[in-house]
């Protein structure tokens, strides 16, 4: 069981390095029609981007997520009294008052997918809704895509929610599945130049705790090929897509 990553750190580049409210109104028009009428949970809700567009979908949206600096953000984008800082696997909600809970991109931070996906379904209403954009994330391929392609294959071993891991947590907490799709196509435009500094600035969750022989094999090599690249300053179309699992209870 994995611990949860906190995103103090980063939560005022956040939004720039993430694709800010542009990736949130893609990602909500990605679940929305999977959710039903009603109170929506975001757990890990950051900086509030995809729940600011549910909200503006017409839902009843409030989140939780352990990052005060994150929360900052998402309390002005959601208005008051729609954040509280809470684990996900102790949310701060009774049971069976929640018509829908949505993870974002959150599972694998979380780290604990059994006991998030556990929680999720306490605070479930019988016939809600639990929406999940989970790993395996693939990228369409670049010459970026190549020269990460260590790194990436790193970042995938270490990430714990996998399309199986879920499904078990969620038939251990007595869900059901509804569907699984890939999502739409998320398209921004990425750099070689701006890759190797983000990944020198550790802004992604996966390089926070890696030793220095990781990085020194695995991390510096990649930076090095990108950098290596023609054109490093000329954005390329960084275009992904992810699992999306819906299940209800």
């Amino acid at each position: 069981m994995g611990q949860p990553r906190v995103f103090d750190r980063v939560a005022e580049v956040y939004d720039a390095t993430r694709g800010g409210e542009q990736r949130g109104v893609q990602v909500a028009e990605d679940i929305v029609g999977w959710l039903v009428p009603g109170l929506t949970l975001e757990v890990a809700v950051g900086t509030g981007v995809v729940a600011a567009a549910l909200q503006a979908s017409g839902y009843d949206v409030v989140g939780v997520d352990l990052s005060g600096p994150m929360l900052a953000h998402a309390a002005r984008r959601l208005g008051p009294g729609r954040v509280a800082r809470a684990d996900a696997r102790a949310l701060p909600l009774a049971s069976s008052t929640v018509d829908n809970v949505v993870f974002v991109h959150a599972l694998h931070v979380i780290g604990d997918v059994a006991g998030a996906v556990a929680e999720a379904a306490r605070v479930l209403r019988p016939g809600g809704r639990l929406v999940a954009r989970h790993g395996p994330w693939r990228r369409e391929p670049t010459d970026i895509q190549d020269a990460l392609a260590r790194l990436t294959a790193l970042k995938d071993a270490q990430a714990p929610d996998t399309p199986a891991a879920v499904d078990a947590a969620a038939a251990a907490a007595g869900l059901s599945l509804v569907a699984r799709t890939t999502s739409r196509p998320a398209r921004f435009e990425s750099s070689p130049a701006a890759e190797a500094d983000g990944i020198e600035r550790r802004l992604w969750s996966f390089l926070w705790d890696l030793d220095d022989a990781t990085w020194r094999d695995v991390v510096e090599p990649a930076v090095a090929r990108l950098r290596a690249l023609p054109d490093p300053d000329r954005p390329r179309p960084d275009v992904s897509h992810c699992q999306v699992s819906i299940f209800t209870r």
